[in-house]
């Protein structure tokens, strides 16, 4: 009865060689030297070769466990987490949870095979356009990466919100911060945030939204904050153009989901006191490589953060020292610093907190919101005497009251 055996390239390459041994062609030296081998293995290969025929050369363990494989007891039970507890988990993800429920090390490629054996898991195709891959900056701080990521953070548990992720081009630590949208406001907050935690970068890598970029090249509050803090704003032309970002969005839609489902948070005070006690630190230790790298970040001590992150705009005083603001009458009043000019333009400023400050040539000035338009003083019209000198004034070549043509009919 004829058996079917399946070899490999190698295997069969010994073939060859064992054949040419018994031929005469070959020694044992030069053989063992073909097969890459000790003459002492080869005559142990030729021993199962005379006694098993072909079959004496496929290695022992073809279609068996290996000797070094986990027990079947412990696939099943890992097999089971996974059902029942991280069912929508990846494998990398999930074989850290393993370490972290079961105690046992299992290498993410370990466990990719046994969910895709299980029908548990489905290899991502990639199908994306190939594009050349930017190296790294060399220095931490020369560029910073920033984008903010709309997702149902909370999943059902809250509303859809905005993730504002600042990451380090250099080094891939991440500084993240979650908002209600990607909104002016949050996004100047958390800028104040991660300068206060690392200092101020050198250039930040933006796209082209509203908050950042207008058509008019007129700067908005956030790229004149930049200006001001002598950070260059880079504009992205394409989401491939800031696709260390965009990667690292998609980390934290897997990763930052199911720790904020593990921890039970639903609201975004929550979730920013976990990211900045807990995620952030966790997150960068294992996978930012700041080490042996120079920082280029630049202290903040000394720059006035208040009136330079903020919202700003000009407005135009009044012969009586009032201003408008969206409608709401302001009162300028006598304070330390002159007073300007009427039709001076003044620089009015809205701090993050909310406060108001006016601003004339960098001397703050005080003054007063009014509930309602004063109302203008109204002159009062009387009219000349009879005998005013106006009224008997002479004009030209007739008296001033003969202003009346007389018409002459022909």
């Amino acid at each position: 009865m004829q058996k079917t055996l399946t070899m490999s390239t190698k295997e069969r390459e010994r073939l060859k060689i064992i054949q040419l041994i018994d031929t005469g062609s070959l020694t044992y030296t030069e053989a063992a030297e073909l097969m890459a081998i000790s003459e002492r293995h080869l005559y142990r290969i030729l021993n199962r070769y005379r006694t098993d025929g072909d079959a004496g050369l496929i290695h022992k363990l073809r279609g068996s466990t290996s000797n070094r494989g986990f027990a079947p007891e412990t696939h099943n039970r890992i097999i089971n987490l996974y059902r029942e507890k991280y069912s929508d988990y990846g494998p990398t993800y999930f074989s850290e949870m393993v370490y972290a429920d079961l105690g046992i090390h299992l290498s993410d490629e370990t466990i990719r095979k046994w969910l895709l054996r299980e029908g548990l898991w489905k290899p991502i195709r990639k199908g994306r356009k190939h594009r050349k891959k930017r190296p790294r900056h060399s220095a931490v701080g020369s560029l910073i990466q920033l984008d903010g990521s709309h997702h149902k953070w909370f999943e059902d548990r809250g509303p859809e919100c905005c993730l504002i992720v600042f990451i380090d081009d250099a080094a891939g630590r991440v500084f993240l911060r979650l908002a209600s949208s990607e909104n002016t406001h949050d996004l100047l907050y958390a800028l104040r945030l991660y300068i206060e935690r690392y200092g101020i970068p050198k250039a930040i890598y933006i796209d082209r939204g509203s908050v950042f970029y207008a058509n008019d090249k007129k700067l908005t509050d956030f790229t004149r904050a930049l200006t001001k803090l002598n950070i260059k704003p880079i504009f992205a032309r394409s989401p491939q153009a800031k696709g260390r970002v965009e990667r690292s969005n998609r980390t934290h839609q897997d990763r930052l989901i199911k720790a904020l489902r593990r921890e039970n948070i639903s609201s975004i005070e929550e979730a920013n006191q976990y990211l900045d006690t807990v995620y952030n630190s966790e997150h960068n230790n294992r996978f930012a490589l700041c080490d042996d790298l120079p920082d280029l970040h630049r202290s903040s001590d000394g720059i006035d953060l208040d009136n330079i992150i903020c919202f700003e705009t000009t407005r135009c005083v009044y012969n009586d020292y009032t201003l408008r603001l969206k409608t709401q009458p302001i009162q300028l009043l006598p304070s330390d610093a002159p007073l300007p000019p009427p039709r001076a333009y003044l620089t009015v400023r809205r701090w993050l907190d909310g406060s108001l400050h006016i601003f004339w040539k960098e001397h703050e000035l005080k003054f007063d919101i009014l509930d309602k338009e004063p109302k203008p003083k109204r002159r009062t019209i009387r009219p000349p005497a009879q005998n005013h000198p106006w009224r008997t004034k002479m004009v030209g070549r007739g008296h001033t009251n003969v202003f009346k043509k007389q018409y002459v009919s022909v």
